[in-house]
């Protein structure tokens, strides 16, 4: 990076606790591994209570999650952030009937994991996360703009995973049956011809990694981590 030129703002809309600080901790580790040692670009997180957001998303209150995240990029604003990030993938969403509203520019999560599936040569992938993420056309629909196919699990496995999300994950919870059972969906996917598996919870992470799953990862949490880094330090 070019000394004169200014290194962006990075504000993270948080949601859920474990993702929120996964996507901090990569940002920071692997700034200090690009600029120098304890090096970062500057970070501002701003979090409403997950139970804010689970009263909207219970209530199928899509409108309402989009207020609370455009509540948290007018305060990262205030702080002087220069863009946005959203370590959740299942709130996007709300994103994009509040970005004309919004006083900064996002980067979208499924839009940094569709590059990275093109950039490793991938066509057809498996999709794990919430229910109400899977169940939403924010992968499909930015996959297909790119010429990516997206698979779903079925019905019971969306349902158990939301379960091991919620109930587990989110609470910082990793169970050796959460590993078996995220093993059995993507052995399934695998069988199915898909060549990869988006991590698209961003707690999924904390259990599923490249070493222990049944067909290459894309780890959304820590994409958008690295993509961020990148354009806050001009390499992209």
């Amino acid at each position: 990076m070019n000394s004169a030129t200014r290194e962006l703002h990075i504000g993270i809309v948080a949601c859920s606790a474990e993702g929120a600080a996964l996507c901090y901790r990569t940002i920071c580790h692997e700034g200090a591994r690009q600029l120098g040692p304890y090096e970062h670009p500057q970070l501002t997180m701003h979090s409403h209570a997950l139970a804010a957001y689970m009263r909207c998303i219970d209530a199928d209150d899509w409108a309402g999650v989009g207020e609370l995240m455009l509540s948290s990029a007018h305060k990262l604003a205030s702080a002087g952030a220069d863009f946005l990030i959203c370590p959740d993938n299942t709130i996007h969403q709300a994103l994009a009937p509040i970005l004309a509203r919004s006083p900064l520019p996002w980067l979208h999560i499924a839009d940094v994991v569709a590059d990275e599936a093109l950039a490793r040569g991938y066509k057809r992938v498996g999709l794990t996360g919430t229910r109400w993420l899977v169940e939403s056309e924010v992968y499909p629909d930015r996959f297909a703009a790119h010429g990516l196919a997206t698979v779903r699990p079925g019905l019971a496995a969306r349902v158990e995973i939301n379960r091991i999300i919620m109930d587990e994950l989110v609470n910082g919870e990793c169970k050796p049956a959460a590993i078996a059972y995220f093993q059995k969906t993507i052995t399934r996917m695998k069988d199915g011809g898909c060549d990869a598996v988006v991590l698209g919870c961003t707690e999924i992470p904390l259990i599923m990694n490249n070493s222990n799953s049944p067909l290459p990862t894309l780890d959304s949490t820590r994409l958008l981590a690295r993509a961020a880094l990148r354009h806050a330090i001009g390499q992209e």
